[in-house]
Protein backbone atom coordinates (compact mmCIF):
# COMPACT_ATOMS: atom_id res chain seq x y z
CA UNK A 1 0.00 0.00 0.00
CA UNK A 2 1.12 3.59 -0.40
CA UNK A 3 2.90 5.48 2.65
CA UNK A 4 3.91 8.72 0.91
CA UNK A 5 3.20 10.47 -2.86
CA UNK A 6 5.33 13.08 -4.32
CA UNK A 7 4.15 15.15 -7.22
CA UNK A 8 2.73 18.01 -8.51
CA UNK A 9 -0.74 19.68 -7.16
CA UNK A 10 -3.29 19.09 -9.82
CA UNK A 11 -6.33 19.95 -8.62
CA UNK A 12 -7.69 21.33 -4.97
CA UNK A 13 -11.33 20.94 -3.75
CA UNK A 14 -12.84 20.97 -0.84
CA UNK A 15 -11.60 18.23 1.25
CA UNK A 16 -9.61 16.06 -1.88
CA UNK A 17 -6.71 17.09 -3.50
CA UNK A 18 -5.27 15.79 -6.97
CA UNK A 19 -1.95 14.55 -7.26
CA UNK A 20 0.02 14.24 -10.37
CA UNK A 21 3.20 12.01 -10.02
CA UNK A 22 4.53 10.89 -12.92
CA UNK A 23 1.39 11.61 -14.93
CA UNK A 24 -1.07 9.70 -12.91
CA UNK A 25 -3.25 11.92 -10.82
CA UNK A 26 -4.44 10.34 -7.36
CA UNK A 27 -6.82 11.42 -5.71
CA UNK A 28 -6.27 12.20 -1.96
CA UNK A 29 -8.87 12.89 0.75
CA UNK A 30 -7.42 15.32 3.55
CA UNK A 31 -8.37 17.70 6.33
CA UNK A 32 -8.42 21.57 5.58
CA UNK A 33 -5.43 21.60 8.06
CA UNK A 34 -3.10 19.70 5.67
CA UNK A 35 -5.11 21.72 2.05
CA UNK A 36 -4.10 24.54 3.67
CA UNK A 37 -0.34 24.00 4.53
CA UNK A 38 0.50 21.75 0.98
CA UNK A 39 0.55 24.36 -1.40
CA UNK A 40 -1.41 25.60 -4.75
CA UNK A 41 -2.14 24.45 -8.02
CA UNK A 42 1.15 23.22 -9.61
CA UNK A 43 3.07 23.72 -6.64
CA UNK A 44 5.47 20.55 -6.15
CA UNK A 45 4.50 18.82 -2.66
CA UNK A 46 3.98 15.32 -0.78
CA UNK A 47 1.67 13.63 1.01
CA UNK A 48 1.97 11.45 4.05
CA UNK A 49 -0.86 8.27 2.89
CA UNK A 50 -3.26 6.48 4.60
CA UNK A 51 -4.98 3.80 2.59
CA UNK A 52 -8.27 2.03 3.39
CA UNK A 53 -9.30 -0.41 1.57
CA UNK A 54 -13.33 -1.44 1.63
CA UNK A 55 -14.96 -3.80 -0.35
CA UNK A 56 -16.19 -1.33 -2.67
CA UNK A 57 -13.50 1.01 -2.66
CA UNK A 58 -10.16 1.94 -2.08
CA UNK A 59 -9.61 5.46 -0.53
CA UNK A 60 -6.57 7.52 0.09
CA UNK A 61 -6.18 10.06 3.22
CA UNK A 62 -3.27 12.23 3.09
CA UNK A 63 -1.15 14.45 5.69
CA UNK A 64 0.95 16.73 6.11
CA UNK A 65 3.00 15.54 9.11
CA UNK A 66 2.97 12.39 11.13
CA UNK A 67 1.34 13.56 14.03
CA UNK A 68 -2.20 13.84 12.27
CA UNK A 69 -1.88 11.00 10.96
CA UNK A 70 -1.07 9.49 13.60
CA UNK A 71 -4.28 11.13 15.07
CA UNK A 72 -5.93 10.16 12.53
CA UNK A 73 -5.30 6.33 13.01
CA UNK A 74 -6.31 6.64 16.83
CA UNK A 75 -9.46 8.77 16.28
CA UNK A 76 -10.69 5.54 13.90
CA UNK A 77 -10.36 3.19 16.69
CA UNK A 78 -13.38 4.65 18.13
CA UNK A 79 -16.29 3.21 17.58
CA UNK A 80 -18.48 4.94 15.04
CA UNK A 81 -15.46 7.14 14.22
CA UNK A 82 -14.72 6.20 10.21
CA UNK A 83 -12.47 8.05 8.19
CA UNK A 84 -14.54 11.11 7.27
CA UNK A 85 -15.49 11.64 10.91
CA UNK A 86 -11.80 11.59 11.90
CA UNK A 87 -10.59 14.34 9.33
CA UNK A 88 -13.97 16.75 10.18
CA UNK A 89 -12.45 16.65 13.87
CA UNK A 90 -9.21 17.24 12.57
CA UNK A 91 -10.46 20.41 10.54
CA UNK A 92 -11.59 21.79 13.80
CA UNK A 93 -9.22 20.19 16.64
CA UNK A 94 -5.32 20.68 15.39
CA UNK A 95 -3.25 17.35 17.08
CA UNK A 96 -1.61 20.19 18.48
CA UNK A 97 -4.55 20.92 20.75
CA UNK A 98 -6.12 17.10 20.96
CA UNK A 99 -4.34 16.33 23.88
CA UNK A 100 -5.51 18.88 26.02
CA UNK A 101 -8.85 18.34 24.75
CA UNK A 102 -8.80 14.63 25.73
CA UNK A 103 -7.23 15.58 29.15
CA UNK A 104 -9.52 17.95 30.03
CA UNK A 105 -12.53 15.68 28.79
CA UNK A 106 -13.79 18.55 26.67
CA UNK A 107 -16.33 17.06 24.55
CA UNK A 108 -17.71 20.27 23.84
CA UNK A 109 -14.90 20.87 21.47
CA UNK A 110 -15.31 17.54 19.59
CA UNK A 111 -18.68 18.24 18.97
CA UNK A 112 -17.50 21.30 17.12
CA UNK A 113 -16.48 19.17 14.23
CA UNK A 114 -19.50 17.82 11.58
CA UNK A 115 -21.24 15.23 12.21
CA UNK A 116 -20.22 14.80 15.77
CA UNK A 117 -22.72 14.22 18.63
CA UNK A 118 -22.30 14.83 22.47
CA UNK A 119 -22.74 11.06 22.78
CA UNK A 120 -19.83 10.13 19.92
CA UNK A 121 -17.82 12.94 21.38
CA UNK A 122 -18.18 11.62 25.27
CA UNK A 123 -16.69 8.14 23.83
CA UNK A 124 -13.77 9.81 21.96
CA UNK A 125 -12.68 11.70 25.00
CA UNK A 126 -13.59 8.67 27.30
CA UNK A 127 -11.75 6.13 25.57
CA UNK A 128 -8.34 8.00 23.78
CA UNK A 129 -7.59 8.94 27.76
CA UNK A 130 -5.72 6.06 28.10
CA UNK A 131 -4.76 5.53 24.35
CA UNK A 132 -3.51 8.91 24.04
CA UNK A 133 -1.45 8.69 26.88
CA UNK A 134 0.98 6.59 24.58
CA UNK A 135 1.30 8.18 22.03
CA UNK A 136 4.67 10.26 21.03
CA UNK A 137 4.18 14.43 20.64
CA UNK A 138 6.21 16.77 20.24
CA UNK A 139 8.33 16.79 17.31
CA UNK A 140 6.04 16.80 14.43
CA UNK A 141 7.54 14.83 11.18
CA UNK A 142 6.23 16.33 7.95
CA UNK A 143 5.84 14.39 5.02
CA UNK A 144 9.13 14.96 3.36
CA UNK A 145 10.91 14.33 7.11
CA UNK A 146 11.73 10.55 8.26
CA UNK A 147 13.88 11.64 11.09
CA UNK A 148 12.22 9.66 14.02
CA UNK A 149 10.81 11.43 17.21
CA UNK A 150 12.58 11.55 20.28
CA UNK A 151 9.24 13.30 22.13
CA UNK A 152 7.77 12.68 25.35
CA UNK A 153 4.36 10.67 25.62
CA UNK A 154 1.20 11.96 26.76
CA UNK A 155 0.96 11.12 29.53
CA UNK A 156 4.59 12.45 30.84
CA UNK A 157 4.51 15.56 29.03
CA UNK A 158 3.92 19.12 31.55
CA UNK A 159 2.49 21.45 29.40
CA UNK A 160 -0.35 19.16 28.68
CA UNK A 161 -0.51 18.07 31.97
CA UNK A 162 -0.77 22.01 33.12
CA UNK A 163 -3.06 22.42 30.32
CA UNK A 164 -5.44 20.03 31.98
CA UNK A 165 -5.35 20.99 35.05
CA UNK A 166 -5.96 25.08 34.20
CA UNK A 167 -8.97 24.26 32.38
CA UNK A 168 -10.18 21.63 35.47
CA UNK A 169 -9.69 24.69 37.49
CA UNK A 170 -11.49 27.14 35.57
CA UNK A 171 -14.36 25.25 35.18
CA UNK A 172 -14.36 24.94 38.89
CA UNK A 173 -14.52 28.50 39.05
CA UNK A 174 -17.65 28.60 37.04
CA UNK A 175 -16.06 29.40 33.25
CA UNK A 176 -17.62 27.19 30.88
CA UNK A 177 -15.49 24.40 29.55
CA UNK A 178 -15.33 26.01 25.79
CA UNK A 179 -14.32 29.30 27.33
CA UNK A 180 -12.13 28.08 29.52
CA UNK A 181 -10.07 25.85 26.76
CA UNK A 182 -9.84 28.52 24.96
CA UNK A 183 -8.37 31.36 27.57
CA UNK A 184 -5.83 28.69 28.59
CA UNK A 185 -4.45 27.61 24.87
CA UNK A 186 -4.13 31.30 24.00
CA UNK A 187 -2.35 31.80 27.44
CA UNK A 188 -0.03 28.12 27.20
CA UNK A 189 1.10 30.00 23.80
CA UNK A 190 1.84 33.81 24.61
CA UNK A 191 4.00 31.80 28.02
CA UNK A 192 6.11 29.55 26.08
CA UNK A 193 8.21 27.37 28.55
CA UNK A 194 6.44 28.96 31.86
CA UNK A 195 3.20 27.36 30.91
CA UNK A 196 4.23 24.72 32.46
CA UNK A 197 3.69 26.30 36.11
CA UNK A 198 -0.28 25.54 36.46
CA UNK A 199 -0.77 28.69 38.82
CA UNK A 200 0.94 31.13 36.31
CA UNK A 201 -1.06 29.63 33.48
CA UNK A 202 -4.25 29.85 35.38
CA UNK A 203 -3.21 33.53 36.24
CA UNK A 204 -2.73 34.29 32.91
CA UNK A 205 -6.05 32.81 31.92
CA UNK A 206 -7.52 34.68 33.87
CA UNK A 207 -6.74 37.58 32.61
CA UNK A 208 -7.36 36.64 29.14
CA UNK A 209 -10.76 35.78 30.39
CA UNK A 210 -11.29 39.43 31.47
CA UNK A 211 -10.17 41.35 29.10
Amino acid sequence: MFAKLTGVIDHLSDGTVILDVNGVGYLVQASTRTLGRIGSQGDKSALLIETVVREDQISLYGFCDMVEKEWFNLLCTVQGVGAKAALSILAVVSPEELPTVIAAQDKGVITRADGIGPKLATRIVTELKEKAGKMVIGHAPTAGDNKASGAPSFADNPQVAANGDAISALVNLGYGRAEAFSAVNTASRQLGEGANDVQVLIRESLKELSA
